[in-house]
């Protein structure tokens, strides 16, 4: 054997080595045609933007595009056709009705996330807020304490979002179980000018971060990857915990519009709509909903209780049946 062929053996064993080390380390998928449009829950909007919608293009080759809003509002649009995604993934499972059964007959639950009161650490009532997360003060403490004047208390809008109505409904409980006056409960959540201090879901924590706010509503999971404070609320008025639905159905909220919703739980509630690309739709619906999706989710904070798909599962992908029945 000549020197050169001896060089060349071993470098062609090298590059075979080299190759094989990239395949079993973040190999990627080969490139395939489409698009998961996904539409979904302001909230999420981190996670969805930073982790899943990258994870998914390069765990399955297919490209990923997002939209967040107030979930209520987003699935005004699809029905208005103002907005065409392939995937909707809404908090709680009021804005998927309107959609079926047009658009949808089912769902898959993958997560679920309970509502915290998050606060500015350097803000004029922080001590106070530090102490009732830490147990030293009362959680009553915590409803008076928003309603005083000049505390700045932000929120999402109930008509457009599923967490407005939890947090106002959340309020209202909250009060009532630490006896407090409903005159409370009317303070927390603006007085007289109940808008004052609402703003859209994708912007609400952003104000918080900035020093705008005091405290604001937001979910465990938010608060978690923003790094804000927060102070825990207790199973029965948090609305995420789906061994306490029976009590979260109990409470009722009255929209401006003048239509009276019901509580809910707070899951994180996929489907697959009708708008072309199918194929990257169900393949990012199945990502979301495997263990990939999940252990991501659980990773920033989120709870991953059973999946369970909600409607017509016989009507839902092969795929994610198949994955829910992997759990």
């Amino acid at each position: 054997m000549t020197v050169r062929a001896g060089i060349t053996i071993i470098l062609v064993a090298l590059c075979c080595l080299i190759a094989a080390c990239g395949s079993q380390g973040g190999r990627s998928a080969s490139k395939r045609v489409g698009t998961a449009n996904v539409a979904y829950a302001g909230s999420l909007q981190l996670v969805m933007e930073k982790y899943l919608g990258p994870a998914f293009t390069k765990a399955e080759g297919y490209s990923y595009q997002g939209r967040g809003g107030g979930s209520l509002g987003l699935a005004q649009e699809v029905l208005a056709g103002e907005i065409t995604p392939n995937v909707f993934i809404s908090v709680g499972s009021g804005p998927l009705t309107g959609l079926e059964p047009k658009l949808t007959t089912w769902a898959v639950r993958v997560a679920s996330s309970p509502l915290v009161v998050a606060y500015y650490p350097q803000g004029t009532y922080s001590s106070e807020l530090d102490r009732i997360r830490e147990g030293k003060l009362p959680l009553r403490d915590l409803f008076t304490l928003m309603a005083k004047p000049g505390f700045r208390l932000g929120r999402t809008d109930p008509a457009t979002d599923p967490q407005g109505e939890a947090f106002a409904m959340m309020i209202s409980l909250g009060t009532r179980l630490y006896g407090l006056p409903p005159t409370v409960a009317t303070a927390d959540l603006g007085g007289a000018n109940p808008g004052g201090e609402m703003y859209p879901e994708t912007s609400l924590e952003a104000q918080l971060q900035a020093g705008q706010l005091d405290a604001a509503s937001s979910f465990k999971s938010e608060a978690m990857q923003l790094k804000l404070p927060y102070i825990s609320l207790p199973a029965a008025i948090n609305f995420g915990d789906p061994a306490d639905l029976s009590a979260y159905r109990a409470a009722t909220l009255r929209l401006t519009s003048g239509r009276t919703v019901h509580g809910f739980l707070l899951d994180i509630e996929a489907t697959v709509l009708g708008h072309g690309q199918q194929a990257a739709a169900d393949s990012f619906v199945a990502y979301l909903a495997g263990s990939a999706g999940r252990s991501l989710l659980s990773r920033e904070g989120y709870s991953t209780p059973p999946m369970v798909i909600l409607g017509r599962a016989q009507n839902a992908p092969e795929a994610l049946r198949k994955a829910v029945a992997r759990g």
